[in-house]
């Protein structure tokens, strides 16, 4: 075959492939010059659903207040010995007042050398570590910005929460900004571990989606209120499972003015020590705090409080078991710890003691840590 042939029948061959292609494709309806290949109309939706516009005015309302945390970490750089500070983790929190103290979890800021607080309109500030409280995952940061930027949080109570009513978490979840969920209140009086192994009491359990970044940011009524500080989930993959925890406001709204005032909480004390709560159920003793010492010229010596010890016989004396702390149970060392973080230096408490099955009532003032 000469070379003019071989040309013709690979133009043949290419034709015929062509024709092949647009006879499958043709089916699909090619449409190239049609003229009414034009952008569907808009079907009208209608006026928004009342929930939609009350979700929509909360974030526009709160929004404002919450804020964007990173903390940053001193690196070395590469064969130098300067240093620079980089990011090393993210977080929420919310503005409590217009002096520009923020807060946020413990755990946020938790071995971080510095931080930066992004607001809502992008604007970023250095913050000053104000104070932290390990125990209840709390910390409150300082920054100087101009109070038209620093619209403080409003304020609710958790104290009369009920479980099914609708609650919404802003915060910046995997760094993302300004996130809105929402749920319900799931549960109330969970109990939490702290970051120092700490028991946190009376946590509300919420559904609303709560991941990594979301830390530290707010959890709210309805009516746009803090309600709590989302802290923890409860997920093996570390994600969103439908389970997460927040810090009631109450204590907040407890702790928070004292960190700003103190720089931390300063526990009152009784002046006891107390039997460690397993040896106290082998002794098969009462519920509370055993006592086994009283400090000289303390608040317990003065009361008259008496601590288990031994006869010169070698049996054992009994002493007083703390039970309740103004009425409140108190079935451990580490209730006790929380009814005393409550109260300040110089305030007076009542409290039921059991000494060999008889109880009585006794009032004392607490004493500051020595």
């Amino acid at each position: 075959m000469n070379r003019s042939s071989s040309n013709r029948a690979l133009w043949l061959l290419a034709a015929a492939l062509a024709l092949i292609v647009v006879g499958w494709m043709w089916p699909f309806g090619a449409t190239n010059g049609r003229s009414d290949a034009v952008p569907r109309a808009v079907t009208p939706r209608g006026p928004l659903g009342a929930d939609e516009i009350a979700n929509i005015e909360l974030f526009k309302r709160v929004s404002p207040s919450v804020v964007h945390i990173t903390t940053l970490e001193l690196q070395r750089e590469l064969f130098s010995r300067n240093t620079q500070e980089v990011p090393s983790g993210t977080g929420s929190g919310f503005i409590w007042d217009d002096a520009g103290h923020v807060v946020t979890n413990f755990h946020v800021i938790q071995g971080a050398n510095a931080a930066r607080v992004t607001l809502a309109d992008q604007s970023t500030y250095p913050a000053k570590l104000v104070g932290a409280f390990p125990d209840g995952d709390l910390a409150v940061l300082r920054i100087d910005a101009p109070k038209d930027k620093l619209p403080p949080i409003p304020i609710g109570t958790s104290r009369d929460l009920l479980v099914g009513q609708r609650v919404y978490a802003i915060g910046n979840p995997f760094g993302l900004d300004q996130t809105l969920t929402t749920g319900i209140v799931s549960a109330l009086n969970r109990e939490i571990e702290s970051f120092n192994n700490r028991v946190i009491r009376g946590v509300i359990q919420t559904d609303a989606a709560i991941n990594p970044g979301n830390s530290g940011g707010p959890l709210l009524d309805s009516a746009g209120r803090l309600i709590g500080v989302n802290s923890q989930i409860a997920s093996p993959s570390g994600a969103n499972a439908g389970i997460g925890f927040a810090i009631p406001v109450d204590d907040v709204n407890r702790v928070v003015p004292r960190l700003i005032r103190d720089g931390r909480i300063v526990r009152p004390a009784l002046g006891i020590s107390a039997l460690p709560d397993t040896v106290r159920e082998a002794l098969k003793l009462p519920k509370g705090v055993a006592i086994v010492a009283v400090s000289p010229g303390g608040p317990a010596a003065r009361a008259g409080m008496q601590p288990f010890r031994r006869a010169d016989d070698g049996s054992i004396v009994q002493g007083d078991v703390i039970t309740a702390v103004d009425g409140v149970p108190v079935a451990s060392l580490e209730d006790l710890l929380s009814q005393l973080e409550r109260h300040q230096p110089g305030d007076r408490v009542t409290l039921t003691l059991s000494r060999a099955g008889k109880l009585r009532q006794q009032e004392l003032a607490l004493a500051a840590p020595q």
